[in-house]
């Protein structure tokens, strides 16, 4: 069918209840980030100060832009692609980009779930010996010193990619109840339980007190400083899943009447309480590592990110009594926050391709997720995948991510759309928002997102990352933010199957007519908005349906 028709579309797929998102939403949130990263930003920043502008960031930036996403998903259902173009035609290229991104990451973002499966394995026999760093960038990862030296792939690494992949497409293609939302009901609880068990046991370990005085005891003099109110922000922004298209997708599966931002309040607060719980955890740990090796935490190297889960803490479990359990419970708690924060973002390429192509899941599972996996073993399976999974991962998330952020909240505030979608949120949720979350969305956090924006180019263009080769960046990182705006490119230019123009938003009045929903909108937001960016470019049925 060719675009422009006005045949009925798909009938949207949906989560079985508000228990279905919030657990599916929550795993989207909870992932690798919460346990290696959250833990050493926040001792940098000021330890038990940083939780301060850590909640002003969560309150001020975090929510209302999840609520941001919600609104715009469970509005004009669809993913990113159709979500944008039906608010403005012009605007397709943006959810686009926000599929894009997705697809960028998801290419290493499995390879870390491989690592992390196969250390789980290492940890029953501590297969990495007394020198953990040796084993894990030599034995494990062959990793060449000079990036480019080799293109040889690492045959073990493939194997378990591969079956990481084959887990995450049976998921996809079993569709959003049976596979998505199945998926986070039974992770997401096996993942507390697992990690609760590694917390409890790491607070009984000797010098766990020292660690979490590390942890938790306030330097209130960094409160003054910038930088650290900086690094707030951008934590709870990556941490989220937010401004990328992931809960736009997830949204869009809400039924149109369900609560938007009670749920949105528990995902936000599940996802802060879990990255406390993983302080908890890893600096009690540090603090036993320091005790064993007679240095002060700080003396530490390693805190966070790749180091911490993979040289870190084999190293920590090689010297405690049961290791062999306390390191399969760290490294299976990381495969199952990959695994959920893995299917989210495959699910907003796979969406993406359904909503324009007309697939079926199943279609789309297989497709979508061969290509990713291809890519994924053929960039990062190879000698030198940490370099270039290291510099990807810097651009797509502090280049793509926020510009993208930036100017998706230009583009609402430049055609009007807050007090849409506030009465949208409003029309059928628990917690309603008002001019305080439109300040924030409209003036704070764009200011926020600008600063971090140009502040993170201007680092990247002034020196080269990581100390890699200015080519290497170029290829891999800069190279990564090209591929992006390519596909941007190559997927608005294809026609759709199916039209997604022929729709009316919900609640929603054209001149004098009030369309399904807005009698409720009216009563409950007070005032109904004609939504700018369908004006002049959406068709109403005579039934006032959605199509």
């Amino acid at each position: 069918m060719t675009e422009g028709s006005s045949a009925p579309a798909r009938q949207r797929e949906a989560w079985s209840g508000q228990a279905g998102f919030i657990f599916a939403a929550i795993g989207s949130a909870v992932g690798l980030g919460n346990i290696w990263r959250f833990p050493g930003v926040a001792y940098e920043n000021g330890g038990g100060a940083f939780l301060l502008p850590y909640l002003i960031a969560m309150l001020t930036a975090g929510l209302p832009i999840l609520f941001v996403d919600y609104a715009l998903g469970n509005r004009y259902r669809g993913a990113p692609p159709t979500v944008f173009r039906r608010i403005r035609k012009r605007l397709e290229w943006l959810g686009w980009f926000q599929t894009a991104i997705c697809f960028v990451i998801i290419l290493y973002y499995a390879v870390i779930i491989a690592w992390a499966a196969s250390f789980a394995f290492f940890s029953l026999d501590l297969r990495w010996g007394d020198d953990p760093a040796g084993f894990f960038v030599g034995d494990f990862l062959h990793l060449t010193e000079t990036p480019g030296t080799t293109v040889e792939f690492v045959g073990p690494i493939v194997w378990v990619l591969l079956a990481v992949w084959a887990v995450t497409l049976f998921i996809l293609a079993s569709g959003v109840q049976k596979g998505l939302e199945r998926a986070n009901v039974i992770f997401i609880p096996l993942l507390v339980i697992l990690f609760g068990a590694l917390v409890v046991r790491g607070l009984f370990l000797p010098g766990a007190v020292d660690g979490l005085n590390a942890f938790f005891t306030p330097n209130w003099a960094a409160l003054a400083e910038p930088r650290v109110w900086l690094a707030a922000y951008a934590h709870i922004f990556f941490s989220l899943s937010i401004a990328f298209g992931i809960m736009i997708t997830y949204s869009s599966y809400i039924k149109k009447r369900d609560n938007l931002t009670g749920p949105g309040l528990v995902v936000g607060f599940a996802n802060s309480s879990f990255e406390v719980l993983a302080g908890i955890g890893v600096f009690s740990t540090l603090g036993f590592m320091a005790q064993q090796q007679g240095v002060q935490i700080a003396d530490l190297e390693g805190i966070k990110g790749v180091l911490l889960s993979f040289v870190t803490f084999p190293a920590i479990v090689s010297q405690m009594p049961g290791g062999q359990i306390f390191g399969f419970l760290f490294f299976a708690s990381l495969v199952l926050a990959g695994l959920t924060s893995l299917i989210s973002l495959l699910q907003v390429v796979s969406a993406s391709f359904q909503d324009k192509f007309g697939w079926n899941p199943r279609k789309a599972a297989l497709i979508v997720g061969g290509v990713s996996a291809l890519f994924s073993v053929g960039i990062f399976a190879r000698t030198e995948g940490l370099h270039a999974l290291d510099t990807v991962d810097k651009w797509a998330n502090e280049v793509g991510i926020v510009g993208s952020a930036v100017i998706m909240l230009g583009v609402l505030l430049g055609l009007k759309m807050l007090p849409v979608l506030r009465d949208h949120l409003n029309a059928y949720s628990s917690f309603k928002v008002g001019n305080v979350w439109m300040t924030f969305v409209g003036v704070i956090i764009p200011l926020v997102l600008l600063a971090m924006f140009v502040t993170e180019v201007v680092n990247v263009l002034r020196e080269p990352y990581g100390g890699y080769p200015a080519w290497f960046n170029a290829l891999f990182g800069w190279g990564a933010i090209v591929l992006m705006i390519v596909l941007t490119l190559v997927f608005t230019a294809i026609r759709w199957k199916e039209s997604p123009d022929q729709f009316v938003p919900e609640p929603a009045i054209t001149g004098e007519r009030i369309h399904a929903g807005a009698a409720t909108s009216m009563g409950v937001a007070g005032q109904l908005h004609v939504t700018p960016g369908n004006a002049g470019n959406t068709t109403h049925d005579s039934e006032g349906t959605e199509r």
